[in-house]
């Protein structure tokens, strides 16, 4: 089952995200707590789905909105993860088309995300979505 998010999910797709940065192999790189999450969830500064088995969060996928000088509203996937026991089931797609369901029916006019360059399996996924890869810009980032 996949539905939207709700504050109580917080805990489990905080759990899913500190799996997928051992699978991104950077553990260390999560430093937000849930306390965070729940401020952020309440502010509507983020929105997420959740892909449900037999009453357990498995998968989700959390987003929240940008703003292109060039484009207009897009939507942005911040990260979007299925616990690796549940995929090949169908459950990343249904979550993947929900954020797109809900950046067409916001007037979002893209959607965005990264992918680690050796993630083979996300980046096939993606193509099969018809997906675009903007290899010609770079990542910018400054850590405070």
């Amino acid at each position: 089952m996949i539905r939207k998010g709700k504050k109580e999910d917080l805990s489990a797709v905080l759990d899913l995200v500190h799996e997928l940065a051992i699978f991104e192999k950077e553990p260390e790189a999560v430093v937000t707590n849930l306390a965070e999450y729940e401020k952020n969830f309440e502010e509507k500064l983020i929105d997420f789905f959740v892909a449900e088995v037999d009453g357990k969060v498995v998968g989700m996928a959390l987003y929240y909105y940008i703003f292109s000088t060039w484009k207009g509203k897009s939507l942005y996937l911040e990260d979007f993860v299925v616990k690796s026991e549940y995929r090949s089931h169908g459950l990343g797609q249904q979550l993947f088309d929900a954020v797109i369901d809900v950046a067409k029916e916001s007037g979002c006019r893209d959607m965005r995300w990264q992918v680690l360059d050796w993630n083979n399996d996300a980046i096939r996924f993606y193509e099969r979505n018809n997906c675009i890869f903007l290899k010609d810009w770079w990542n910018g980032r400054i850590i405070f």
